[in-house]
């Protein structure tokens, strides 16, 4: 039951809500927006409903102008994402992925920020052999995107292993129990055919309703010391409590999110904030809801305010805390205490449990293809073929070869070496701690380069760390096209969000452990203004800095830039 207390935000409802309201759970028209043989692109509706499927609608942006010119259609291209919780696969998947990028996609494969993969550059008529092919490889791409929860993520940890894998299971859990319940995608792409109505078999969504989400909702599960999924940036973040080697529950964060949108201050990043603890066989009554609540009083008038961190911000942490103990018909317990010290990766081999080792592979900006003189995607396909472990992608977009046996640690090894697979240990710790998203020349609504500019932007300032003995000292860098946050650039240490083309909002502050925001430094600055600027910084943070001192915390003692205490004075 709705709290009458509590309310929605008036307004008429967005024009999406239209579509999902008109959709018959999802459905549209797509089955046959997909067969008509004239375009190789979809309705807009469609393609507001395609992201529930796992993909959106894009164009190469390289070419539009030239085939304006021509008088052609934009070359229109589907980007898929799978659902992968805790970014785990296995070599046969790892195979599949590769086999359907090079056979239907553009040669690629994206780790994203969320441990998952996406391919790109897939054409409207070789999308159902694409998602019948991941299908067939035990994976789906069903709420991969959309007004619905996303990719669980979890810590990939090769130091904890055991506790590893017990994180992942409930992940998988969370993930398999909080998916829409229609069968359009069923009846879609994999030919199943829809049952006749009757009583019985009408189709209902018991979390979701028939409108699903407002806006998109996100879930990941830490385990301290490592915040490398970013937590506190989730809608919804549990945060494992360890004792005596075992767990024996979460802590529970709400309202965390990256987006926002240039100029309006009624947009901003926010972190979640820890409620209370709960056991772990309570974390999807947790979830489902918190779920209900957004679902009931989360603005579906306007679309850029319907994230549940404004929910959240909206009706008050307590409120919405009662709220939820209230639908539980239970209280949570009290938050336990907990430690991150990192959100980064750990490269090169590490030991796990039960005699097994973990490599970790640093893959610049998560693009997996064979590059002049590097061939990734070859040596990670001749790794699959012998490997009897399985891949974890993790939040910074890197991979890990993980659970190899000793006796194929030697063969793997081997592989590593041939093909020149780097663990970027020779690289500054800048470059390791680095993350873009993809941007252009696909993504609709980048505004300036991302993923193909910052590693030529960091040969720059690897310069300047050289020179001020810092090349072994972890920044968080991290830089996306546009405001919606892929990349989670809020908690860079410093960030840059895409203005325009070249041009950029330059961030600093944020934590190193994930636990603040960043505020912008300086606004609408391309690569000059930004390498003048770390030419002044980042000397004062060699010279300056106290022990241990982390970069982000340095620039707010140094009074550098002020720090953001909450979400709501990030424009302050």
């Amino acid at each position: 039951m709705v709290n009458q207390i509590l309310k929605a935000p008036e307004g008429p409802p967005s024009d999406v809500e239209r579509i999902k309201e008109e959709s018959d759970y999802l459905r549209g028209t797509l089955k046959e927006s997909m067969l008509e043989p004239l375009s190789s692109g979809i309705s807009d509706d469609d393609n507001r409903l395609m992201k529930h499927h796992g993909s959106y609608l894009q164009d190469d942006r390289d070419l539009r102008n030239e085939r304006q010119k021509q008088k052609l259609e934009p070359a229109y291209q589907f980007m898929l994402r799978v659902r992968l919780p805790g970014g785990v696969a296995t070599p046969e998947q790892w195979m599949t992925m590769d086999e359907l990028a090079n056979k239907y996609g553009n040669g690629t494969m994206k780790l994203t920020t969320r441990m998952t993969f996406q391919l790109h550059g897939i054409l409207k008529w070789n999308m159902k052999k694409t998602i019948q092919g991941i299908n067939a490889a035990l994976m789906d791409t069903i709420a991969a995107c959309g007004d619905v929860n996303r990719n669980v993520m979890c810590n990939p940890n090769p130091y904890q292993s055991d506790i590893h894998m017990e994180v992942y299971e409930w992940a998988k859990k969370l993930s398999n129990d909080l998916l829409p319940r229609t069968r359009a995608y069923h009846e879609i792409w994999l030919d199943e055919e829809r049952v006749a109505g009757t009583p019985d078999t009408e189709e209902v969504e018991p979390m979701y309703g028939p409108l699903y989400l407002p806006r998109k909702f996100k879930i990941g599960i830490a385990v301290p010391p490592s915040n490398d999924i970013d937590v506190f940036s989730q809608d919804l973040g549990y945060i494992a409590v360890v004792e005596d080697n075992k767990l024996i529950g979460f802590n529970v964060s709400i309202g965390g999110g990256m987006g926002m949108t240039h100029g309006d201050k009624n947009t901003y990043p926010q972190l979640g904030k820890v409620i209370g603890f709960c056991r772990p066989e309570q974390i999807y009554d947790v979830a489902e809801k918190i779920i209900t609540i957004q679902r009931d009083y989360g603005n579906r008038s306007v679309r850029k305010n319907a994230r549940f961190k404004y929910t959240v911000d909206r009706l008050g942490l307590e409120n919405v805390k009662a709220e939820l103990e209230n639908r539980l018909g239970w209280s949570l317990e009290e938050a336990k205490p907990f430690q991150f010290d990192h959100n980064g990766d750990r490269y090169g081999w590490v030991k796990g449990v039960k005699g097994k080792w973990n490599f970790t592979l640093f893959v610049e900006g998560g693009r997996v293809t064979d590059f002049d003189g590097y061939q990734l995607m070859t040596g990670l396909r001749e790794i699959a073929k012998v490997h009897t472990g399985d891949f974890r992608l993790t939040a910074n977009q890197n991979l890990i070869i993980a659970n190899v046996s000793t006796q194929k640690k030697k063969i793997i090894s081997e592989l590593i070496e041939l093909y020149g697979l780097t663990d970027g240990k020779h690289y500054s710790a800048l470059r390791r701690s680095s993350m873009a998203c993809v941007s252009l020349p696909t993504c609709g609504l980048a505004m300036a380069e991302a993923e193909r500019y910052l590693p030529s932007l960091i040969d720059k300032i690897d310069k300047i760390v050289e020179e001020n003995g810092l090349k072994n000292e972890e920044i968080t860098i991290r830089m996306t096209g546009c405001p919606n946050g892929c990349a989670r650039h809020a908690l860079g240490e410093i960030g840059f969000i895409g203005k325009a083309p070249g041009k950029y909002n330059m961030y600093l502050g944020a934590a190193f452990d994930g636990s603040r925001l960043s505020k912008m430094y300086r606004e609408n600055i391309g690569e000059e203004e930004i390498l003048h600027e770390l030419q002044g910084i980042l000397p004062r943070y060699a010279k300056e800095r106290l022990e241990g001192e982390h970069f982000g915390d340095f620039v707010i003692r140094a009074g550098i830039i002020k720090a953001t205490t909450d979400g709501t004075n990030f424009h302050e």
